[in-house]
C-alpha cells in the first residue's frame, strides 16, 4: 500500500493525522540531520499501521517534505 506522508520535522509534539484516504501528516521531534527524522517517520507510521519498521520503506522523497512511502502488510 503506497501512503503519502507530509512531514514536519522538529516539531514539539509528536503525532500522525490523517488528512485523506492514503495521506497523512506526520509531526516528528527529530530533525532532518543524518536522516534521523526519516527514521522517526518510518517508526511512526509502522506504529500506525501495527507492522515492523523493516515492512515501511521510503519510496520518493528522501531529502524533501512530501514523501511516498510503501507498507507491506
Amino acid at each position: 500500500m503506497r501512503v503519502f506522508v507530509k512531514v514536519k520535522a522538529g516539531a514539539k509534539n509528536e503525532f500522525i493525522a490523517k488528512t485523506s484516504n492514503d495521506s497523512f501528516t506526520v509531526s516528528v521531534r527529530e530533525t532532518p540531520i543524518d536522516d534521523s527524522a526519516n527514521w522517526a517517520i518510518i517508526r511512526a507510521i509502522a506504529q500506525h499501521f501495527k507492522v515492523t519498521q523493516s515492512q515501511v520503506s521510503i519510496i520518493s522523497g528522501f531529502k524533501s517534505k512530501q514523501k511516498v512511502m510503501e507498507v507491506k502488510f
